[in-house]
């Protein structure tokens, strides 16, 4: 008897082994967090970790954010780090760059980024450039930061994306993230840059959820620019695209995975510097390439990337012409049905896909 117990206590002991290791082989816990809120984080834990770095832009103290995005940090911080301004885009974004140039490390907010032409001359003569014309002497640390793109029912003056437009410019960074993740690393990289950097949010997903992991909620997590994430792996078309879009790319591959058709979705987050290698060793795996934005087509996002592609060694792998899926060529109208098939829908997404694969 006595033998027996203890070979089924050393049989338990094993078990007990056994499910402590399968235990730590688990994949790390991940909670759910809204891309608002992960902008919200990166930016209370940067102003919690470097005094330099203040907010100002409208309505992003008292009031919490036009979209809630600064919500508790005027409370935590003060008026001194989180200013509210007049209805002044030209003027605040002046006196941020001014505040950059004495060694501060502002987050000038635009209520949308359609604002921030107002402010053009400040962020590309006053910002971009300063480093250069001062031969390196002079660096410009500064965030601009709002929504870009069209939202929902604002007219062609509110839903223009500037992603194109501040991507041509050099002296600037220029970001455009997606997911929480995207969010929450992308900011907490452009807070602690140099550089004067230009970031992209998208109104539409702010309150959409996403899983983050330990590691992504980590104070240390950032995300270097330059470098694309491919969120779907796929062996027959390469879908390359940013914020919002993609979501609808990942649906469109989800929709073509039950015809036998794997897409590839590549999430540039990065527009300027510009993650060719990631999309070049997509392409010489899929032989396909279709471009994703809801920017308009000339001069834009998918054009670039469509001429570096064709420029570099991935031109040779093609089996057929690259297609660009984008906003229409037109000022974005007021109705709903008119602004719908202006900007891409899944169903343009599959019907380029299809027709790039001749299917």
């Amino acid at each position: 008897m006595a033998s027996l117990s203890c070979v089924l206590r050393s049989g338990r002991n094993a078990a007990a082994v056994v499910l402590r290791r399968e235990f730590h082989r688990s994949a790390p816990a991940s909670v759910q967090v809204t891309v608002r809120d992960a902008l919200n984080q990166a930016m209370d834990e940067e102003l919690e970790r470097d005094e330099r770095v203040f907010l100002l832009g409208e309505e992003v103290a008292q009031y919490d954010g036009a979209y809630k995005i600064s919500r508790g940090l005027w409370k935590k911080y003060g008026d001194a780090r989180i200013i509210d301004t007049p209805i002044t885009e030209m003027g605040f974004t002046g006196i941020a760059v001014g505040a950059a140039m004495a060694g501060l490390r502002p987050i000038c907010e635009f209520m949308t980024f359609n604002f921030s032409m107002q402010a053009i001359d400040q962020v590309i003569n006053s910002a971009a450039k300063t480093n250069y014309m001062s031969a390196g002497r002079q660096s410009v640390p500064i965030v601009f930061r709002g929504p870009n793109g069209a939202s929902a029912g604002v007219g062609a003056q509110h839903s223009q994306c500037f992603a194109a437009w501040y991507g041509h410019c050099p002296g600037l960074k220029v970001v455009s993230p997606w997911s929480a993740e995207d969010a929450r690393g992308l900011l907490k990289a452009a807070i602690r840059d140099d550089n004067p950097v230009v970031f992209l949010e998208n109104e539409l997903m702010y309150g959409v959820p996403f899983e983050m992991s330990e590691e992504s909620l980590s104070k240390d997590f950032t995300i270097p620019f330059g470098k694309a994430k491919v969120e779907r792996q796929g062996t027959h078309v390469t879908l390359v695209t940013h914020s919002r879009y993609v979501s609808f790319c990942l649906d469109a591959a989800a929709v073509l995975a039950k015809e036998g058709v794997e897409c590839e979705v590549v999430n540039l987050r990065s527009i300027r510097p510009l993650d060719v290698e990631t999309i070049e060793a997509s392409v010489m795996k899929t032989n396909h390439l279709v471009t994703v934005e809801g920017g308009w087509p000339q001069f834009g996002v998918g054009a670039e990337i469509c001429a570096r592609v064709m420029e570099g060694p991935a031109f040779n792998f093609l089996d057929a012409p690259a297609t660009r899926v984008t906003g229409v060529d037109v000022p974005m109208p007021y109705a709903k049905i008119l602004e719908d098939n202006c900007l891409p829908q899944i169903k343009d997404i599959i019907f380029s896909i299809k027709k790039t694969l001749n299917i």
